[in-house]
């Protein structure tokens, strides 16, 4: 069942929200990709204290995200109601100039408006 997003975009699943948040973020379109959340929403990103509402998660993407550049493949996609689960591999570039591949996990959680509640990244990096 489609669901409607706080922005300029018609009805759209959950699903869709999830890969239109993919092309912004790839885009570098901070704002537009701030808007597909809620004004309260949550994320929880390993490395980092937990981001709280429009203000903190524009802080993260413009100053704090080490991430320059990139691109997000999306392998795997499970959508359940409101649930999102995203597995891929992100490509890119550092703000420190090296380059990275990675693999990563998504978990998406949307309002009844059709914005992201909460994200939570998961990144395949060993560590011991």
């Amino acid at each position: 069942m489609s669901q409607r997003v706080n922005n300029s975009e018609s009805n759209r699943s959950p699903a869709d929200a999830v890969r239109r948040y993919y092309h912004l973020v790839d885009r570098g379109d901070i704002a537009g990709l701030i808007q597909l959340f809620d004004p309260a929403a949550e994320y929880h990103r390993p490395g980092y204290a937990k981001l709280r509402g429009h203000a903190e998660l524009e802080r993260f993407y413009r100053e704090e995200r080490v991430i320059e550049s990139g691109r997000h493949t999306v392998s795997k996609l499970v959508h359940d109601g409101p649930e999102v689960a995203v597995h891929g591999v992100f490509e890119g570039v550092l703000r420190d100039g090296a380059h990275t591949s990675l693999r990563f996990a998504d978990f998406f959680s949307t309002t009844p408006a059709g914005t992201f509640s909460l994200r939570e990244t998961f990144f395949y990096s060993p560590l011991v």
